[in-house]
C-alpha cells in the first residue's frame, strides 16, 4: 500500500495493518475506506486468531464472491471484522479454487463462524474443514445445489403487467378441475 493510501486510512489501523502485513507476508488494500488484506486459505485460522488477539472481537460478516466463469480461483471467502471497542473495521479476503472449494473452520476462534459457515456451505458450496456440524441452514436437507453461485440454474417467471396480462395467464400453469 503507497504512502498516499496509508494517509486516507484510519490512523488507528495502521499499526494492526502493519502487524498483519508482517506476520503473514501479505498488503493491504484500502477501496472506500475499506481496508482488506488477501490471505492464503491455509493462514485463515491464524490469522483470525491474530485478528482476535487484535481487538476485533466481533465477526461481523462471512460470506463469498463466485468469479465463474473463473476457476481459479472461482470464490473469494470474506471475513469482515469489527472491533467495536475501537470503532474499526478491517476484511481478510481468502481466494478458493472452483474444484473442492474449502476454507479451515474459524469457529473454534470466533463462535458465531459456526452458522456463518454454515450458510457459505448452504448458499456456495464452500466447506468449512472441521466444522463441528457442517449442514444446510437455510435450505431443506434434501435441496441440490447451492443458490448463490453464479452457475445455479434460475427459475423465471416473467412479471405480469397490464398490457401483457392475456398473454401471460394463457401460458401460466393452473391447477385442474
Amino acid at each position: 500500500m503507497s504512502f498516499v493510501e496509508r494517509a486516507c486510512m484510519d490512523k488507528k489501523l495502521q499499526p494492526i495493518l502493519e502487524k498483519l502485513e508482517k506476520a503473514f507476508g501479505v498488503t493491504a488494500a484500502e477501496y472506500r475506506g475499506d481496508v482488506s488484506l488477501v490471505i492464503p486459505r491455509e493462514k485463515i485460522a491464524a490469522a483470525c486468531e491474530q485478528v482476535k488477539a487484535l481487538g476485533f472481537e466481533l465477526l461481523s460478516a462471512l460470506t463469498a464472491v463466485d468469479y465463474w466463469p473463473e476457476e481459479s480461483p472461482r470464490f473469494h471467502v470474506i471475513y469482515q471484522f469489527t472491533s467495536v471497542s475501537k470503532n474499526l473495521r478491517i476484511g481478510l479476503r481468502v481466494p478458493v479454487p472452483g474444484v473442492n472449494p474449502t476454507v479451515p473452520t474459524v469457529s473454534h476462534v470466533y463462535r458465531n463462524a459456526n452458522w456463518r459457515e454454515r450458510e457459505l456451505w448452504d448458499m456456495f458450496g464452500v466447506k468449512a474443514e472441521g466444522h463441528p456440524d457442517l449442514r444446510r441452514i437455510l435450505m431443506p436437507a434434501d435441496w441440490e445445489g447451492h443458490p448463490l453461485r453464479k452457475d445455479y440454474p434460475l427459475g423465471y417467471e416473467e412479471p405480469q403487467f397490464t398490457f401483457n396480462f392475456d398473454e401471460i395467464d394463457l401460458r401460466k400453469p393452473y391447477a385442474k378441475e
